[in-house]
């Protein structure tokens, strides 16, 4: 897929709020410090089409961005180490849940993890719930290029062993390094195979 657009569209707390428009979305979520504005911004090849910043937790709101006039990315606020109040912390969770659970478009969740660490928590938790709520997702694992090869792949293992103790298979995933845009043609090709097999009602 190339991308030939990549617009703003709205940002707010309100799953209701969201866009009426029957296209599909793909909503990107991750811990707060996963690297996940960077990301977007590799695959629009926009620079600061998400804001990137060195504080964790910046996005704190649903972001809607127009691809190809055709489909949705959304960020998603981010989930685990954001530096903010616990009261706001309860309502970035509960407008998360609110998006997954009602949004009629939504076709893929991609979940961010790491690959630098060893299988968190949170991650798994996370994974266990969209699981749990029968939400496609697929692990896209960040900051390849901090690693060696062979680190990589140990790590990727890592997170197979843990995983296959409760889930029948390995669930689908990408390595991804946004600084040397390695993954990009895999996620957006898997991506644009998705739109090309599927129907809103």
């Amino acid at each position: 897929m190339l991308i030939k657009s990549a617009e703003f569209v709205v940002s707010n707390s309100d799953v209701a709020k969201c866009p009426k428009d029957r296209i599909p979305e793909y909503a990107f979520i991750g811990r707060s410090n996963v690297g996940k504005s960077s990301l977007i911004n590799m695959l629009t090849n926009r620079k600061s089409l998400a804001k990137t910043s060195g504080r964790p937790g910046k996005t704190q709101l649903i972001n809607h961005f127009l691809i190809n006039k055709t489909w949705f990315l959304v960020d998603l606020p981010g989930y685990g180490y954001a530096r903010v109040s616990k009261s706001a912390k309860k309502t970035f969770q509960k407008f998360i849940t609110q998006y997954f659970s009602k949004r009629a478009q939504l076709i893929s969740a991609f979940v961010l993890v790491d690959i630098r660490h060893k299988p968190q928590p949170v991650d798994l938790e996370f994974m266990a719930w969209l699981g749990e709520h029968s939400i496609p997702f697929s692990i896209i694992f960040t900051k390849a290029d901090k690693l060696k090869p062979m680190a990589i792949e140990n790590h990727v293992n890592d997170y197979r062993d843990v995983l296959l103790k409760t889930w029948e298979e390995m669930p689908n995933y990408f390595v991804t390094s946004s600084s040397k845009e390695v993954g990009k043609d895999e996620l957006l090709d898997y991506i644009d195979n998705m739109n090309a097999n599927l129907k809103i009602d």
